[in-house]
């Protein structure tokens, strides 16, 4: 072969590879990357030296949403130094670990590994892929995979930010036997959170009996382990899990258990906690609007995330409110020049 011909298609060949290689790399998102954070002080109006104990979780492919709402945190806490991460994760921990490192250099914060196994095999498919996920089910295991020295934690979902002070939502009372407070949504229709089968079978519906049972989020939730831990109630929400595997009596992920367990038994706190819903419904994720009153905490929960529709370039308009806490490290592109 005459060395011309034999060098065009040397070259033709490495043009395809290379194509190749391009096209399948759009199929793979890559893992993301995050610029350092500033460094947030104790304020003059720091008055609390105890520790206040934050728990989430941690996976890729929320991580940009977990990153905002640390961030967010320590942005509007008087005593950013005095909280304690405590985050579960169930893979990718070491990558995980040192990108909020990286992040946040002089966060005080653990990761702890959680089992999917655990979980898995009680897990039925819901209305919503993204709700099947095992991690959403691992703040029903907090109590069992947080030490015994952490007594009362706040939870967070990884698609909020806060415009306030958690301190003051950590400082939520919890009376006596009472182990969980959120705000609570007693205008929802609180019956279609069940099937019929539930409803229309007496030894299930009385559940609820001397109950005023209300609709609550679990997105976000101050907890006290230790009356969690003394009550079992990781083992009632299991129980609860293990019957929807033989009869269908919900269709939403992990909340449905959670209000079996806790709906009328919890503590109120105020609605400016948690303004949810801001990702729309579990179907098409529509803009949403806020609900009427003062804000302290904005949450997207529902199909849309604000991440996602910034980069597609389709955000709604209070995703804005959720951009300024982004810390995402964009690569470097010939439009930015």
């Amino acid at each position: 072969m005459p060395p011309l011909l034999l060098f065009l298609l040397l070259l033709f060949s490495s043009a395809l590879s290379c194509a190749a290689r391009t096209g399948d790399d759009r199929h793979h998102n890559p893992l993301p990357q995050f610029r350092e954070a500033p460094q947030f002080y104790n304020s003059k109006s720091c008055l609390s030296i105890s520790t206040i104990h934050v728990a989430m979780t941690l996976d890729v492919a929320y991580l940009r949403g977990s990153v905002a709402a640390i961030f967010s945190v320590l942005q509007h806490s008087s005593c950013p130094e005095s909280i304690q991460f405590h985050f579960i994760a169930s893979s990718s921990i070491s990558f995980l670990n040192s990108t909020i490192r990286s992040t946040f250099p002089s966060l005080s914060f653990q990761i702890y590994p959680f089992d999917e196994s655990r979980v898995s095999g009680r897990i039925s498919t819901s209305i919503r892929k993204a709700l099947d996920r095992p991690l959403n089910y691992a703040r029903s295991y907090l109590p069992l995979l947080l030490p015994e020295s952490v007594h009362k934690i706040v939870y967070l979902d990884s698609d909020l930010v806060l415009v306030d002070d958690i301190a003051r939502l950590a400082s939520t009372p919890l009376p006596d036997k009472v182990a969980l407070a959120a705000p609570e949504y007693c205008n929802a229709n609180f019956t279609s959170y069940f099937t019929p089968t539930f409803w229309s079978n007496p030894s299930l519906s009385m559940a609820f009996e001397g109950r005023k049972a209300c609709y609550f989020n679990t997105g976000v939730m101050v907890m006290d382990l230790d009356k969690w831990r003394v009550s079992g109630f990781t083992a009632q929400i299991e129980e609860w899990m293990e019957l929807q595997k033989r009869m269908r009596i919900y269709e939403l992920g992990s909340l449905p258990p959670f209000l079996l367990v806790f709906a009328g038994r919890i503590a109120a706190v105020d609605h400016r906690w948690n303004q949810h819903g801001l990702g729309g419904d579990n179907y098409r994720g529509l803009c949403r609007n806020l609900h009427p009153g003062p804000v302290s905490l904005l949450h997207w929960s529902g199909k849309g995330k604000p991440w996602v529709r910034i980069d597609a370039r389709r955000p709604c308009p209070l995703d804005a409110l959720w951009q300024p806490y982004d810390l995402i490290r964009r690569p470097f592109s010939i439009e930015d020049a």
